[in-house]
């Protein structure tokens, strides 16, 4: 009885203590919306608390409090922030409802570029672009390279062509300089680099930058862009600026994006699936994931072919192309022997961003995932005529060879944020991973005869790395608030070359007889892409530390003066001290100046060391086997006096204004200055006169890496924005543009072995590509207009000038016959500036879905045509591979629906 009686007790005790607790809470709901409606994904916070929650798909939010009175603030990205303070009552529901207004990219705190606390661009030293989710939204893009080239004027990414591995990773720049001049961020993590080398002729020759495109559209809440020199913060690379892509924390709503194109040419056909959700875990963690898919289709924008294709007699090359049907064999439309534009791809993506609250002062955080990207391209044609190419047996007709990509991106970082001891206090550690395996096939290996396999595996590279940091700051109510943060990285990065199989390097003496009877060898190795041979593999390791030390200091209400110091040291060539300072003074509450001056640096690449193979290459319309040569080698050290790699120095100087007219203007105009010495060059080819060192090696011609050349890089950004309520609706409109000019300051830098041999190591055609391979202005405008249901969007790009430059034609007898014109004349060509037009029109159907139907390059503008023949590569080579201002797509029309669940 007494046991029955204490149990009785202890029930009752427990009934009332649950009665007591739930009625000692309280409930705060609303909901956030803007004048068109409800705001999903909305975030809505407590303040003096930890508490905050996102929107649901209709724009609704509760929080379960304790009876008292509350500050609560509601904010997306480009909105501006509105706070309000409750009374709840124990047992009592509180509706707390906002209405957001649209705000300026000028308004929004930004993290990139300052250690302190977040700060509007109006409050800023250096200048930041910011890409907000609406406009990553409703871009008519898919690839995250393709947005920030539509939407940033100083920013450069296009699709390449007949260039290996590099028609599937789009080589990127910021303000005219090189892929490897821009640092990434990942949540403010650094993001690894590719695995690949960029060793053809386009844009970005001879270096390693990120693959943007392995980073899904779907998962970004916005895009910080620091146009400013900024190594002395953030290490090496970050000599043209820094990039920070930030992550969505969204819980509430379930993203599906769903698209699918074509262009007017009927080919090209692209799919895009992609969905984006989150989950709570707990009251304040949360984890984020996306899932992406894109599938294009190839684009062919070659021409017909006008050279020979059996024999040199042109007549009884006719009759033979006739009788054997030649060009409805080739899988080409026309006359065509190539496929000359995008390439084709299959890309996978999985990734997730979460955070967990490990107590009142500690966060852990964690985000990664995996990119997995197929690719085919197609390289040129191998004609009967080539008989130490072509295996006659295999390929009676000839062939037209593939290069297969498998290329796989895994990324992992986390980290613990809190604070100790009023310090904040950040611990991470982040592992990247990419690599690139190379499949060749309908193609033959010539030296094998008709033992030849028509597909091989011809080896790979990965690249990995692993970034420790700690940083710590702190902010003291000094002067006017003094903020000191100081922090180390350790960074041990690894690159390996794999070997291909046999079949795909190895000669194997199969012969042929020319035209006087001569019996000759065939060429070794797969065609298109002769596989790694056992001598090129490697795994090498190298590793590098730093530390550095920032301060940030309001003299006064008006002043802001930062100043950084770095310092690195790498074990394969030494440390590099450099150094930042820069200031911001406010006229008044809207307008703002500021300037800084910074040195800078960028460390050679593993990539770049250490690489080394041989490589098919086309001059002239005629194939030469290239080896490179790395600076480990006898060759390059030895035969050449190459020196080892040292880092390329860099001295920045910027100044502009940043104001806000009213609530409804906003502009920024920058100026900038970056010279840079001891730029690391791929060479040009070396042949003549190093016969003898070359035939062992099989190849006829060797390039290597090194310090060749100092730039100068000066030019000016602008970015307006404007919007107003007009009639039933609001219209948005923004201007940005760029103008740039990099220019190679003094003589080519050569070793003592080369002197004489400057226009071999860096002829014309390379400095033009650093100096004129990329628009030397473009303009971005972003128009749209909601109203209703309705939304209305148009964007125009204009493209400045590109020049190519052949390498022979600064002597006017290598000048050549031009069959357009029949004269005589130089193969430069300048490319005339060209505009394009985007438009996009939107209903929302309902709170859930919202279609859009869109094209782009609606006006189907092209870049100019080759005017002289000999640039054609006998009639193939419409438009330019060399230097490109947004690709030869041509125009393209999709069509979208957006559902939000």
């Amino acid at each position: 009885m007494v046991r029955l009686q204490t149990i009785s007790c202890i029930a009752s005790i427990f009934f009332f203590c649950q009665i007591t607790l739930s009625q000692s809470r309280a409930t705060i709901s609303g909901n956030v919306s803007d004048q068109f409606g409800s705001l999903p994904g909305a975030r809505v916070s407590i303040e003096g608390t930890n508490q905050n929650t996102t929107t649901d798909v209709n724009g609704n939010y509760t929080f379960d409090v304790e009876e008292g009175e509350y500050v609560l603030t509601a904010g997306f990205v480009m909105y501006n922030s509105v706070s309000k303070t409750t009374i709840v009552n124990v047992g009592e529901t509180t509706q707390l409802d906002f209405v957001l207004e649209t705000g300026f990219s000028i308004d929004q705190p930004i993290s990139v570029g300052s250690r302190a606390k977040p700060r509007s661009l109006l409050k800023t030293t250096a200048p930041v672009d910011i890409i907000s989710p609406q406009e990553i939204t409703n871009s008519s893009q898919i690839e995250l390279s393709h947005i920030l080239h539509y939407l940033v004027p100083s920013f450069h990414s296009t699709n390449q062509t007949i260039a290996d591995g590099t028609d599937h990773i789009d080589p990127a720049t910021l303000r005219g300089l090189g892929p490897d001049q821009i640092l990434v961020l990942v949540n403010g993590k650094r993001r690894h680099n590719s695995s690949l080398l960029n060793v053809n002729g386009t844009v970005g020759r001879g270096t390693v930058g990120t693959d943007f495109n392995a980073i899904p559209i779907a998962s970004i809440e916005r895009i910080e862009i620091l146009r400013d020199g900024a190594t002395s913060q953030y290490g090496s690379d970050a000599i043209a600026g820094v990039i920070n892509i930030i992550l969505k924390k969204q819980t509430e709503v379930i993203n599906i994006d769903n698209r699918v194109g074509i262009t007017t040419e009927g080919d090209g056909f692209t799919t895009y699936s992609a969905a984006n959700f989150g989950l709570k875990i707990g009251k304040e963690g949360y984890i984020n994931v996306t899932a992406e898919y894109r599938d294009r289709e190839s684009i062919n924008r070659a021409g017909d072919y006008t050279g020979t294709v059996y024999t040199e007699d042109l007549v009884e090359d006719q009759r033979l192309i006739q009788e054997n049907n030649f060009f409805d064999q080739t899988g080409y439309s026309g006359n065509r022997v190539m496929e000359i534009g995008s390439a084709e791809t299959q890309n996978l993506t999985l990734a997730f961003n979460g955070e967990i609250k490990m107590s009142e002062k500690a966060t852990f955080y964690l985000q990664g995932g995996r990119n997995y990207r197929e690719g085919m391209a197609a390289g040129f044609y191998r004609f009967p005529k080539d008989q130490d190419r072509v295996v006659p047996e295999l390929f009676p007709n000839g062939f037209s060879p593939q290069i297969l990509t498998d290329i796989q991106d895994d990324v992992v970082a986390g980290g613990i944020r809190g604070v100790k001891n009023g310090w904040n206090v950040d611990f991470s550690h982040s592992i990247g991973i990419n690599s690139l395996d190379y499949t060749v096939n309908n193609s033959n290996n010539a030296s094998l005869g008709v033992a030849s396999p028509r597909t091989f595996y011809a080896g790979g590279f990965e690249y990995q790395q692993n970034t420790t940091n700690l940083d710590i700051s702190k902010t003291f109510d000094w002067l006017k608030g003094v903020n000191i943060a100081f922090g180390a990285e350790l960074r041990v990065e690894n690159y390996q070359i794999i070997a291909g199989e046999e079949a795909s390097y190895i000669a194997g003496g199969s012969t042929y007889f020319d035209e006087f009877g001569d019996e000759l060898p065939r060429a070794a190795g797969a065609q298109v892409f002769p596989g790694f041979q056992p001598e090129n593999e490697l795994n090498r390791f190298r590793t590098n530390s730093s530390a550095y030390f920032d301060v940030e200091t309001n003299i006064s209400e008006k002043l802001l003066v930062k100043a950084a110091a770095r310092y690195e040291a790498y074990n394969d060539f030494g440390g590099q001290a450099i150094w930042k300072l820069s200031s911001r003074y406010r006229i008044n509450d809207g307008i703002s100046v500021r300037a800084g001056f910074s040195t800078g640096f960028r460390a050679p690449s593993l990539h770049q060391v250490f690489f080394q193979n041989i490589s098919t290459q086309f001059v002239n319309g005629e194939s030469i086997q290239v080896g490179t040569f790395n600076n480990e080698s006898a060759v390059a050290t030895e035969a050449f006096q190459i020196d080892k790699l040292k880092p390329e120095l860099s001295k920045h100087f910027s100044a502009g204004v940043s104001g806000k007219l009213n609530d409804n203007f906003t502009f920024t105009f920058d100026y900038y200055l970056i010279n840079i010495d001891d730029r690391i060059v791929l060479s040009g080819r070396f042949a003549e006169g190093y016969e003898t060192i070359l035939e062992p090696f099989g190849v006829g011609a060797a390039q290597f890496f090194t310090n060749a050349i100092d730039s100068k890089t000066s030019g000016g950004d602008l970015a307006i924005h404007y919007k107003e309520d007009l009639g039933s609706g609001k219209l948005g409109a923004s201007l940005g543009a760029n103008i740039t000019s990099t220019k190679v300051k003094g003589n080519i830098k050569v070793s003592p072995s080369l002197i004489g041999q400057e226009d071999v190591l860096f002829n014309r055609e390379e400095i033009a590509r650093v100096e004129s391979a990329q628009p030397n202005y473009k303009v971005n405008s972003l128009f749209s207009y909601e109203f209703g249901k309705f939304r209305l969007q148009m964007v125009n790009t204009l493209f400045g000038e590109v020049k190519f430059v052949h390498p022979d034609d600064g002597d006017q007898s290598n000048w050549v016959l031009n069959n357009y014109t029949g004269n005589i004349e130089s193969r430069d060509q300048t490319f005339s500036p060209k505009l394009t037009t985007d438009l996009a029109v939107s209903y929302q159907i309902n709170d859930y879905v919202k279609c859009t139907l869109g094209g782009n390059n609606i006006f189907n503008v092209y870049p100019d045509r080759h005017k002289h023949s000999a640039n054609t590569s006998n009639g193939n080579f419409v438009y330019s591979r060399r230097v490109q201002q947004f690709g030869v797509n041509g125009a393209n029309y999709y069509l979208r629906l957006l559902l939000k669940l």
